[in-house]
C-alpha cells in the first residue's frame, strides 16, 4: 500500500481515532473506562503528556492508528493502535508500528512497552516482526490485557 500516507493527529481527527479504535475493541473486547479516557481526550491524555499519535491516511481517510504515551523521558507505551478492517493485511499495522518506534526514539525514548491479548494473534505476529519480545506480566489498567511486550530502542 504505498498510497498510505503516515501523518500527525490533528483535532479534526479525533473521532477517526476515537471510532477505529473502539471498533476493534468491541469486535473482540469490551470498552474501559481506560479506554474511554484516552480516545474521548487525546489532547489532554496523550499529546498534552508528551506523547504522540500517527495516523494512517489512503486517499484523504484515515484507515489507521497509533498514539505513544509518554511514562517517563525515556520509557514511552504504544497504544491505541487500530487499523480499519476493510484495510487489514494490507501492511498499514507495520508501517504504523515502524513510524511510531521511529517517533519514539525521536522523543528520547530507549524502551517501548505494549499490552495486548493473545487472541490477536496478527497483532502479536507483528509486533514480535518489529522487535517487541514478551516480559513478565505485570499489572494492567485493562481486563483484556494478557501479555505485556517491550522493546529496547
Amino acid at each position: 500500500m504505498d498510497n498510505i500516507t503516515i501523518i500527525n493527529y490533528q483535532p479534526e481527527f479525533r473521532e477517526d481515532f476515537k471510532n477505529l479504535n473502539i471498533a476493534w475493541i468491541q469486535k473482540f473486547f469490551k470498552v474501559e473506562p481506560s479506554d474511554l479516557v484516552q480516545l474521548e481526550k487525546p489532547k489532554e491524555h496523550i499529546l498534552d503528556k508528551g506523547g504522540w499519535i500517527l495516523l494512517a491516511q489512503l486517499n484523504g481517510e484515515i484507515v489507521g492508528t497509533a498514539a505513544l504515551v509518554k511514562d517517563s523521558d525515556t520509557f514511552f507505551e504504544l497504544v491505541k493502535m487500530a487499523v480499519d478492517e476493510r484495510y487489514q493485511g494490507k501492511q498499514i499495522g507495520k508501517k504504523l508500528a515502524l513510524a511510531a518506534i521511529d517517533k519514539a526514539r525521536e522523543l528520547g525514548a530507549t524502551q517501548l512497552f505494549l499490552e495486548s491479548n493473545r487472541k490477536l494473534t496478527p497483532a502479536l505476529n507483528l509486533y514480535k516482526s518489529v522487535g517487541f519480545r514478551e516480559v513478565k506480566l505485570m499489572e494492567s489498567p485493562y481486563q483484556r490485557a494478557d501479555i505485556q511486550m517491550l522493546m529496547d530502542l
